[in-house]
């Protein structure tokens, strides 16, 4: 995939892509990075165009990469949800002339860059027209990232910054900032900038610099409550309520994350691996593993108790027992004391 954006910044194209998969941002990323390489900005309004192939004939679209470009080298042309290429029924009764599309691949337009791009899982393999398309074009896979590519991924995006990062600031970037490609790549790129004159990442400049979302400060705070840190585990909580954070929505992400922790540790017993539970709880195997992690430091009936003391102070929120911000000082001092 960094091969081919590499090609793309070089302004070396290939006649035909094709992007599939669940990771939106990949998708997003690969054709914003042909829009701002192969044409120039007074280019746009003549040689791009754009067509949901579930309104549009491939054909009609075909004929605008068959047109010469105005004013410029060469056409953009984005072609979006290829349904022909899966299996999945047509949600449109729009037909398409198929035998138009294998003409075009054996002899793309060399004045043109068609693009095909869905948010497809997989395609169906069994079709000709998928196999030739493969076979002809370049091919970016928007797959979900595992952990490992995750870390690949943040190394490589620093890399085209020109910056190194320490293996210390990766690990540290995923868990403040997870795994959402969006929010890392602001991350690291507005990081890159600030250590340009080193041209080097490390811990401390991620733990200055990467903005925590709500969960990852929950995760934190949960942190420290699991590792007995009261006084460190308030000044979190008491930093969420500054930022204008509801009670009742700390709450809540407190109590997903142990019961996350409660899940994972159920799920190890009946002898599940982290990618199972991951598919299982269907959630990225990167948290599976921060909450295996937080589960060896609890045993049943401590969870057990915790889950109760949760859902009590939940219903004391919504019936307006008590001040919403003394119930969750009181959930994390009962919490400090267990052992």
């Amino acid at each position: 995939m960094f091969d081919i954006w590499k090609q793309i910044k070089g302004q070396r194209f290939a006649p035909v892509y094709l992007i599939y998969g669940t990771e939106p941002y990949l998708i997003n990323e690969t054709k914003q990075l042909l829009i701002e390489h192969s044409l120039n900005e007074d280019e746009l309004d003549f040689n791009l165009a754009s067509y949901d192939l579930e309104e549009t004939p491939i054909e009609t679209a075909l004929e605008d990469a068959e047109t010469l470009p105005f004013m410029g080298e060469r056409r953009l042309i984005l072609l979006q949800n290829p349904v022909f290429l899966t299996a999945e029924k047509p949600k449109s009764k729009v037909e398409h002339n198929v035998a138009k599309l294998e003409a075009y691949l054996k002899e793309p337009s060399p004045y043109s860059i068609v693009v095909f791009s869905g948010a497809y899982e997989k395609l169906d393999e069994r079709k000709k027209i998928t196999k030739q398309l493969k076979k002809t074009a370049a091919i970016v896979e928007a797959k979900k990232l595992g952990e490992n590519e995750l870390k690949t991924w943040i190394r490589e995006r620093a890399a085209l910054n020109g910056v190194q990062i320490d293996e210390e600031a990766v690990e540290l970037m995923l868990a403040l900032a997870g795994t959402n490609l969006f929010m890392l790549t602001s991350e690291i790129d507005k990081i890159s900038l600030y250590a340009d004159d080193e041209k080097r990442i490390d811990q401390k400049m991620v733990e200055k610099l990467v903005a925590r979302s709500l969960e990852q400060n929950i995760f934190a705070l949960v942190d420290k409550i699991v590792h007995r840190k009261i006084d460190e585990a308030l000044r979190i909580f008491y930093d969420l309520l500054k930022q204008n954070e509801e009670p009742i929505k700390i709450l809540a992400v407190i109590t997903g994350q142990f019961r996350l922790i409660y899940q994972v540790k159920e799920l190890a017993r009946k002898g599940y691996g982290q990618n199972q539970m991951a598919g299982q709880l269907k959630i990225h195997p990167f948290r599976v593993k921060l909450a295996a992690g937080q589960a060896q430091l609890f045993d049943d009936q401590e969870l057990s108790a915790i889950m109760s003391q949760l859902a009590d102070a939940d219903y004391q929120m919504k019936t307006g027992g008590m001040n919403k911000t003394m119930l969750i000082e009181m959930f994390l001092f009962k919490l400090s004391a267990l052992k």
